[in-house]
Order: C-alpha cells, then structure tokens, then sequence
C-alpha cells in the first residue's frame, strides 16, 4: 500500500526527528531567523562561524527541514532560480555571468561543507540530463542549449544514443547534459545542517509558530523574539505571514517513490549512475535515483491551492499520484509492475515575474530570501552567504549579484490568482498532449501564450 503524506519518503526513510524545545519567553538577539529550512540554517550556519560572538535564533513552527527542504527532489543544481533576460535587464549581461558562476560554486560549497561537518546525504555529483522524448521537444531543447552557451553556462547537446548510454528513458531523441548538479538525499541534508548549526551555538526552537513580523521583531504565541536583524526565511509558507499573502505564490510539487528495483530492471533502464532527470515536457518532471535502488519522480499535479492554501504533512490528491506513475512508466516501461511505496507533496515560493530575490532593508533590519521557483537546494546556500554578507555590513561580490534587492510586484487577488494558475498548468497539460499523443513538432502555441500571460518568458 502506497504511504501518503507522512511529510515524505526522505524522513519515512531516516524517521521523523524528535521536536526540539518550544520557545518559552521574549527574549533578545542579534539575528532572528524565521523559518527553518535551508535558508534559514545555511544563514545561521554562515553568520555563526564568520562571527562567533553573535546571538542568533532560528524560529520553526514545525521542525527543522518540515517544508520544502524535507520534500523536495533532490537536485543540487546550479540552473538559475530566475530568467536571465530579467536579471541581465539590471546588471546586464557580466551579472548573469557573474549569478551563474556563484551558482555553479554553490553546488560545490554545500558537497565540501557537507564533507567537513560529517553530514552523510547520499550527495553524488553525476550532473544533470534533461531529455526530449517527443519531436517537438528538440527544437527548444536545441535553442536552450544554445542559450545556455551564449551566456557561457557549461551544457553540452547530446544526441539519442548519447542519452540512452547515460539513461534508458523510452522514445529518447537527445538531452541537455550539465555537470553542475549532484544528487542528495535532501532530508539527511537538512537535518545534518540543523545539527552543524546547534553545534556553532544557534537556538533553534521548534514548534514555535511566527505569527507576525515586524521592525526588529518577530511575535510568537510565546513571546516575542527582539534582535537587530530579523530575516524571513519562510519560502512557500511566506503567504501565511500578515501582509505576505501576494507576495510569494505557494505553488505545490508532487512526488512519488517506487519500491526497491532489482538489479535485472536497472539493466533494462541502464541508468547505472546517479545522473539527475528532467525532460522537455512544459509541465515537466524530474527524478532522481535513490541511493537505496528506487526511482523517486516528481511533477506539479495539483499547482496551487486556492487562497494560497498549503497541503497536511503532505498528502498528495490520488490523481496527481496516478499522473506520475503513468509518467514514470512512460519513460521506464520496465518500471510497470513496481510498486509506489509513497507519495507526497510539498510548495515552494514562486514570486510574480518567477525570479528568485534576497535582500535586507537596514533601515528596519528586515532580510529575506527566497521564491526559489523549484531550484532552491543550491540557490539556499547562495543566500546563506548572501545574507550573512548584508547582515555584517560586507560589500562583496555575492551582494552585488542581480537578485539581490529586486523588487517584485504582487501576485494578483484571488479568485484572479487561482483562475490563473489553473488555466496556466492546463494549457501546459494540453500542449504536452499535443505535442506527445498529436505528432507536433514545434511547441504548441497554447503553451507559448500561457508563458506570456504567466510572466515566465
């Protein structure tokens, strides 16, 4: 029987951690962090150890890693959390560059600081295939290669028997290959950091729910935490924050893991290494292989919640789990008698013009980070340094990259938010019809008008 919900297979596999304390009283900081995912631990982590003396508090309403750090696919990838257009529109053309750089070398970071705190996360860099396995995929995956290269990201064009000798997928007509991603095992990952933190000398109190940020304060039910600094680190949950219900759109990923695969279906797939696996599709998917011998594969399923509702501990609607399992088998159909062991879902923050921001307002000591739209493992780690930077007052190179600071403007009120969305991810699932089960070999032109009105162009 399939497990839904349960937060995810990454915590089902390690167990859920014990709470750590609630906070108790009000008390003083230096650095107040909301929010206690990847974010929040990488800027604690950071801020700690470039100055030891300082007093920081992190604040998390379930447990360390509960959001989408636990849930997420497992991708360590340096794809940018944002369009290069709208980032080049600001710091022109050597910013991209520059963003794209500190990106690759986020990938690394977190292997090495991984390495050097003992934290053991199933981390193994083979890089990164996405795959067209329909003919209308190979013209956009030829102009996304090409792309990449004209702002000098290190992606290589490789043909369909290239692809099948990295992975088996079915109906394979080429791939995007780059080095800069590795796999993890994203809740050994966040946990690990969690401890590494602690270890600095960071409180981290669990159960303890922000109800209200303000100028140098974050409120809690059980006191009010005052420091210098407070920086909000809440991704998807951002909408449920007073005056944050526009800023950030939770959208939902789905994912879906199968029982342990035997050695003699691995032949048949012949994905024999750790690549990560993404494809052409618009409402695309991504997978990983477990170091245990599974297939975990996620999509979008149902994108968004209306009123920017969140799910329970996960559980994830039955069609969107039917959805992938047909997915998976599409690709794999040596996968069609495994078994799904579990399902779940999880949101990440999607910002209005889809281009992540991180920034500090000195004036009233506010920081933030986030809309990472689905690439946030190693955009996380790019924050932490970011925002330790803006917190000590340091003019550096991260500080000056294009997210930094951007100003987005709000997602539209409801019911136009949900009305949106919706109709954006149908036109999707019909031009993915149209182009796989239809014979088109060009994109479907309703998708193209669904990334206009969408902002993602």
């Amino acid at each position: 029987m399939t497990v839904n919900g349960e937060v995810s297979y990454w915590y089902r596999e390690i167990g859920l951690p014990a709470r750590r304390p609630p906070l108790e009283r009000s008390l003083e900081a230096d650095v107040c962090i909301v929010g206690g995912g990847y974010t929040g631990l990488w800027t604690a982590y950071y801020l700690k150890q470039a100055d030891p003396g300082l007093r920081i508090v992190v604040l998390e309403r379930v447990f360390a890693g509960y959001g989408a750090s636990g849930r997420n696919g497992g991708w360590i990838t340096a794809a940018l959390a944002g369009s290069r257009r709208r980032f080049a529109a600001t710091h022109g053309r050597q910013g991209v560059i520059d963003l794209q750089q500190a990106m690759n070398a986020s990938v690394d970071e977190i292997i090495a600081v991984a390495a050097a705190e003992g934290i053991e996360a199933d981390i193994v860099k083979d890089g990164l295939l996405r795959v067209a396995h329909a003919p209308a995929h190979l013209p956009r995956l030829r102009a996304q290669v090409a792309a990449a290269r004209e702002w000098a990201d290190d992606v290589t064009l490789l043909d369909a028997e290239q692809t099948v000798a990295r992975i088996g997928v079915a109906g394979a007509l080429g791939a995007s290959f780059t080095p800069h991603c590795a796999r993890v095992q994203p809740a050994k990952l966040v946990q690990g950091l969690s401890h590494a933190v602690e270890r600095l000398g960071v409180r981290i109190h669990e159960s303890t729910p922000v109800t209200d940020i303000a100028p140098h304060q974050a409120v809690t039910p059980y006191g009010t935490v005052r420091a210098a600094y407070v920086i909000r680190a809440t991704e998807g949950f951002t909408a449920g924050l007073p005056g944050e219900r526009r800023t950030w759109l939770p959208m939902n990923s789905s994912l879906i893991v199968t029982e342990p695969l035997g050695d003699r279906v691995w032949e048949r797939i012949g994905w024999r290494g750790a690549e990560l696996l993404g494809d052409m599709s618009h409402a695309y998917i991504y997978a990983q292989r477990t170091a245990d011998g599974r297939i975990a594969i996620g999509g979008r399923g149902r994108p968004y919640r209306f009123g920017s509702r969140t799910d329970h501990d996960g559980r994830t609607h039955a069609s969107t789990v039917r959805q992938l399992r047909e997915a998976l088998v599409r690709l794999f159909p040596a996968v069609a008698r495994a078994e799904i062991a579990h399902a779940w879902s999880g949101v990440l923050g999607v910002p209005r013009d889809w281009c992540s921001t991180a920034g500090l307002d000195l004036r009233t000591g506010l920081g933030w980070a986030g809309g990472y739209v689905g690439h946030g493992v190693a955009t996380t780690n790019l924050a932490g340094r970011t925002l330790r930077d803006l917190v000590l007052g340091r003019r550096s190179e991260l500080t000056g990259l294009p997210w930094v600071g951007r100003s987005v403007r709000k997602w539209e009120p409801e019911p136009l938010r949900w009305l949106g969305v919706q109709g954006m991810y149908a036109a999707y699932r019909e031009a993915d019809r149209q182009e796989t089960t239809g014979g088109r070999v060009t994109t479907a032109p309703i998708a193209r008008l669904a990334d206009r009105v969408a902002g993602r162009e």
